[in-house]
């Protein structure tokens, strides 16, 4: 490909930063989805668990499942994937309408000494989702009475007594009848939390163990239940029995290898625009090739990760620099936005490119055919950063204070678990002298710790150094000894 105009270089860059968060504010559904044959087995009847990181794709089922049209688009380039034949109706069990209060909800699980409280409760708000269904109008009070009083909504469910099972059971072989589904999608569950974390542990496992007893009594009333991934280890493995042991087999983890990555990149960028799809559809050695579907619009077709390194070269250069000192960009890209677990989260690989852009169209840094300059690129990574911390802040509210103490301690890598335990738990009871929501899920410094690094926040170096992955570096305040400051992009656009 010859070398770009500054004015076709702007453009390109003008639609990818005007893109900017568009993917994460709910948009551009069918331009951004990439469909992966294990992702979407998640929409597939006997698949009860979806687990998966923050970013890694859980909302974006939810919205593929809830969309006629996507859904025949995922069958239509995926006939593989076993989805539900006849007319289907994707409720959404949590979050809901009119809902329960999380204060009340929280407060009424604590103080119940039944074991089986957490499992009648998501019963009940289950009939609530299905009041459309005769089979349910019965229950009056139940589906009428406010959501909020999640007492006396669990009193009306007592008080049926074995009338809400027959009431499904009825209904399920209906379903049956005239070929029909009702999945029921339970989605965001970190926000069931309000102040005390057992009882947002007893509602996960009141739910999963719900499922567990009745996801083979009912063949047409099927659940979806997307958990974050340290949700289902501390929560699913807690349910015991064989049933819930074939639900876990049968989970799918939304996992991302490098070459989807890339490939999610590259679909994200053809369909931004016409230009955006010349451009990376008429370079020299060009590897990648597309299919064009009418819902999801230019679908990048990647046999391995390497097809798509020539395009992605042309888009940024070669090399993290003049020369190759400092590593190959192909490379360098996806490593540096490993979190602790060395996983990478599509959104950020995306929010990295565009935060590129708008860097790259201040200063305008990239020569002959690139898009981005190696500048932009490391400069963008900061930001991300920034971003990412902004964004977990949302679900894990504790994560602000993490960050201040850590300020005592603010270059990495430590040399030992005891310092970073030691600026945690400095006064650790003040901790619950915050806000609810603002406590750690933790009872100690060596607690949380461990949950830093489970979440991939914090990394384990081996020989008792720990650090802090660059996803999450700048956002949290820290820097890394040593290390070089960055060339400044002053961003004039």
């Amino acid at each position: 490909m010859a070398s770009l105009t500054n004015e076709s270089r702007l453009e390109l860059l003008r639609t990818l930063r005007s893109n900017a968060g568009q993917a994460e504010a709910g948009g551009r559904v069918e331009a951004n989805f990439y469909p992966i044959a294990e992702h979407l087995r998640a929409l597939e009847p006997d698949v009860v668990l979806i687990v998966g990181d923050r970013g890694a794709g859980k909302t974006e089922l939810v919205r593929v499942a809830g969309d006629a049209d996507l859904r025949e688009a995922v069958q239509r380039r995926m006939p593989k994937v076993r989805l539900a034949k006849g007319d289907t109706n994707w409720l959404r069990g949590y979050p809901m309408d009119y809902g329960p209060a999380k204060a009340g909800l929280e407060k009424f699980i604590l103080s119940s000494s039944r074991r089986t409280t957490a499992q009648e409760v998501w019963f009940a708000y289950l009939l609530r989702a299905l009041e459309a269904e005769p089979e349910v109008e019965r229950f009056q009070q139940l589906i009428r009475g406010s959501g909020a009083e999640v007492d006396a909504r669990h009193a009306d469910f007592l008080a049926a007594g074995n009338a809400t099972t027959a009431a499904m059971d009825d209904l399920d072989k209906r379903l049956v009848a005239e070929e029909r589904w009702v999945f029921v999608m339970y989605d965001e569950l970190d926000t069931l939390y309000y102040s005390d974390w057992s009882a947002m542990g007893e509602l996960i496992r009141g739910l999963i163990a719900f499922w567990v007893h009745h996801s083979r009594r009912w063949s047409r009333i099927r659940p979806k239940i997307f958990l974050r991934t340290d949700f289902y280890r501390h929560h699913g493995s807690d349910v015991a029995g064989a049933d819930v042991a074939k639900l876990a087999a049968n989970r799918v983890e939304l996992t991302w290898s490098d070459k989807n990555l890339y490939a999610v990149l590259i679909k994200h960028l053809a369909n931004l625009s016409d230009e955006w799809f010349d451009y990376c559809t008429t370079g020299q050695g060009e590897k990648v090739h597309y299919d064009d579907d009418p819902v999801l619009g230019h679908v990048p077709i990647l046999v391995k990760k390497d097809e798509a390194k020539p395009l992605i070269e042309r888009i940024v250069g070669k090399y993290m620099g003049p020369t190759g000192r400092k590593g190959e960009a192909f490379t360098w890209i996806i490593d540096h936005l490993r979190d602790g677990n060395q996983k990478v989260s599509p959104r950020s690989l995306i929010l990295l490119f565009e935060t590129a852009a708008i860097l790259e169209a201040g200063t305008m840094h990239a020569k002959h055919a690139q898009v981005l300059s190696h500048i932009s690129l490391r400069n963008a990574l900061d930001k991300v950063s920034d971003a990412y911390v902004t964004q977990a802040n949302d679900e894990f509210r504790w994560l602000p204070e993490v960050k201040e103490r850590l300020k005592a301690i603010a270059e990495v890598p430590w040399r030992s678990r005891s310092i970073l335990e030691g600026a945690l738990g400095k006064r650790w009871e003040a901790w619950f002298e915050q806000g609810p929501e603002q406590r750690p899920p933790a009872k100690s410094a060596k607690d949380l710790v461990d949950l830093l690094l489970e979440l991939g926040i914090v990394r384990d170096r081996g020989g008792d150094k720990f650090d802090v992955p660059d996803l999450y570096l700048k956002g949290l305040g820290l820097k890394r000894k040593g290390g070089v400051a960055r060339k400044v992009v002053r961003n004039n656009g």
